[in-house]
């Protein structure tokens, strides 16, 4: 644990550096341990930029409100529609690049118009190694993933996020539903709907971790074995 205690000071210098910091905030377990870290270190000139879309469920959205209301954050919500962009309705194999690029381009905006210069996101340490098109975007616009450069991994900042008491440290990845189509299916607001309502109705059931994917009209539910 002491090298996750020295990699979580490293953090925690890294952010204090900044200044201020704008937080892509999403409510999964890294954003929400890096928003908390951030918040804990530079106080009000630390704030959650959460972007409100077809692509993220409602239910995402609502815990990312819960989550800056019980600690006091500033919340900046930021409206996007990427069904707006043909490259992202037509669902390419370099979607999430294009659709990482739409959504930051409009967090950067809106951290300025908030008086905030840096802008930084919960990609991990594990996340290097993935097929992850969207980092591409990333690194253009030059957002920082201080979770990254610190070299932490999920287990790590599990680990951190319950000695912190945070409710997300055992919260299941989530991807955007976008993620549910196949490449080369068109996305429709429609499709999108149904699989965000599809997916609800098995975290109602009591699924934790879960995909509702949809082929045309059919739809393969994704569960744990057990």
């Amino acid at each position: 644990m002491d090298d996750t205690l020295q990699k979580f000071e490293n953090l925690k210098d890294s952010l204090k550096s900044l200044g201020s910091a704008a937080v892509a905030f999403s409510s999964g377990a890294d954003s929400a341990f890096l928003l908390k870290t951030a918040f804990d270190v530079l106080g009000e000139k630390a704030a959650a930029i959460t972007a409100k879309s077809r692509s993220f469920a409602n239910r995402e959205l609502k815990e990312a409100k819960a989550f800056c209301k019980k600690y006091g954050i500033r919340q900046i919500i930021v409206e996007t529609d990427e069904l707006e962009i043909e490259d992202f309705r037509k669902n390419p194999p370099n979607r999430c690049y294009v659709c990482k690029k739409n959504i930051f381009e409009k967090i950067i905006k809106a951290a300025a118009q908030n008086g905030f210069e840096n802008v930084v996101e919960g990609s991990n340490a594990d996340d290097e190694g993935d097929y992850r098109p969207g980092m591409k975007a990333l690194r253009e616009l030059g957002i920082q993933s201080p979770l990254k450069a610190a070299n932490l991994t999920k287990s790590e900042i599990r680990a951190l996020s319950k000695e912190l008491g945070l409710d997300t440290w055992n919260k299941p990845s989530f991807a955007c539903l976008a993620s549910r189509f196949a490449y080369g299916e068109e996305i429709t607001k429609e499709k999108l709907a149904i699989v965000d309502k599809a997916e609800q109705l098995l975290f109602d059931l009591g699924f934790k971790q879960l995909r509702v994917r949809l082929h045309s009209n059919i739809a393969r539910i994704e569960v744990f074995p057990q």
